[in-house]
């Protein structure tokens, strides 16, 4: 599909906010996302990362600031937004009393695909995300992975230049979401699209072509992963105290070198000379020591002061998960 503004950016968002009632859930965030990159919005639940996959695909209109797809504007142009996306949501969206083929069939009619580029486009993504001999089963027989695969194929078969994917690997295993990733990487070098995807596992975007860091509706930092590492990363001790008392002792001792705090793990800055002085003073005082370079995660410790962990849902991601298996958007 040819696009009129293909000299504009992939994805345009300059100045974007947006509240519900007390909460700022996007605090005037701006950032570029190139033709045919992989881009990554990498923080933890609470981000702001699926409210604002919500302005873009236009399912919620920003208070203030603009957002644009292809260069069409999500508010004022959304329909010609939409055609251009091909779209994951975090929630399960297919229809499991169908069959493979018929979900992807439906949509494709949705989109108005004609009915024999329609049938190339599902014999072609069905084969890229391995599920051809899957095509005439029930989806409710899919398994969790299998389903993700789905929907990434269902994404595709109106010929989206742009693809949302909002925490495509939510509830996998790590093996089925190495899988996801390597379907995402082949998507993006076969198809030439531009890919953004959110996640708050961190080992995922080492690949990405450029990782925004966000929190509290904030963007932190945005750059590739290795220039990231290189500006905001450090070494880091990873300390496991024996006890409590130990680890208040340590915490107090070393409060200026303090990174951050993990369960019950203690982050420390760190340098070659700082662990043989720690482990003099301390050394019989912990259950375990670990010395880490500088990586994503040290960057994202540096930017926030805590680890990036799986959090529970919110009472506003409880309540909008509720309206989308009800069938209806609460927002």
């Amino acid at each position: 599909m040819a696009n009129p503004l293909s000299s504009a950016p992939a994805i345009r968002v300059d100045a974007v906010t947006k509240r519900y009632g007390r909460t700022l859930a996007l605090d005037a965030i701006s950032f570029e996302v190139r033709d045919n990159e992989l881009f990554a919005l990498l923080g933890p639940n609470g981000a702001g990362k699926t409210t604002l996959l919500d302005i873009l695909c236009t399912i919620v209109r920003p208070d203030s600031g603009v957002a644009m797809i292809g260069g069409f504007d999500v508010v004022t142009q959304p329909l010609a937004a939409r055609r251009r996306l091909g779209i994951v949501f975090q929630e399960p969206s297919l229809d499991d009393r169908l069959t493979v083929l018929e979900n992807l069939d439906l949509h494709g009619l949705v989109y108005g695909v004609p009915r024999k580029l329609r049938r190339q486009r599902i014999e072609e993504m069905l084969a890229l995300v391995e599920l051809t001999e899957w095509a005439d089963k029930p989806v409710r027989t899919l398994s969790s992975g299998m389903k993700r695969r789905l929907e990434i194929a269902r994404a595709l078969v109106h010929d989206s230049e742009i693809m949302l994917l909002d925490e495509p690997t939510v509830g996998l295993d790590a093996q089925t979401r190495d899988r996801i990733w390597a379907y995402i990487r082949r998507l993006r070098s076969e198809r030439q699209i531009t890919v953004l995807v959110t996640t708050h596992h961190i080992e995922e975007v080492e690949g990405c072509d450029r990782v925004c860091i966000m929190d509290h509706g904030k963007v932190l930092a945005l750059d590739t992963p290795e220039a990231l590492k290189r500006d905001y990363g450090q070494q880091v001790l990873r300390i496991v105290p024996r006890d409590d008392d130990a680890g208040k002792q340590i915490l107090a001792r070393y409060a200026d070198r303090l990174a951050g705090v993990a369960g019950e793990d203690i982050l420390l800055n760190s340098d070659d000379g700082f662990v043989e002085a720690f482990l003099a003073e301390y050394g019989g005082r912990i259950r375990a020591l670990a010395v880490e370079v500088p990586s994503l995660e040290t960057v994202f410790l540096a930017l926030t002061g805590r680890a990036l962990r799986d959090q529970a849902a919110n009472a506003r991601e409880r309540t909008l998960a509720f309206g989308k298996r009800g069938g209806e958007h609460t927002r």
